[in-house]
């Protein structure tokens, strides 16, 4: 027979333990780069764009539109590494179990 209270126990410890390394890795920051670091942006856990540094021999009016897609770049080179982040932070939260493609934070 299950031992349904040890199995919700176990399911609280999981989930606090969740909830702490959600918390964790809010705090942390990954930094995406384009253009071989002529542009740079920077993330927090929660995908809030920190920074952004654009080298100065980018700046030209008529090339605007370079400069839009090498930010564009870099912000998804920052995103994809939080969100590389974020898997391995919940997989060592949950002991390596796999909920299934589950995106964390809820």
């Amino acid at each position: 027979m299950l031992n349904i209270q040890g199995l919700m126990k176990q399911a609280q410890m999981m989930q606090e333990r969740m909830k702490q390394t959600q918390d964790k890795l809010s705090q942390e920051e990954r930094e995406g780069t384009s253009g071989g670091g002529l542009v740079k942006v920077t993330l927090n856990g929660k995908n809030e764009m920190k920074k952004i540094s654009i080298s100065p021999e980018l700046i030209n009016k008529d090339e605007i539109d370079v400069l839009e897609d090498m930010v564009m770049a870099a912000f998804n080179d920052a995103h994809q590494k939080i969100d590389q982040m974020q898997e391995e932070g919940m997989k060592e939260a949950t002991g390596g179990m796999n909920f299934g493609g589950l995106k964390i934070p809820f």
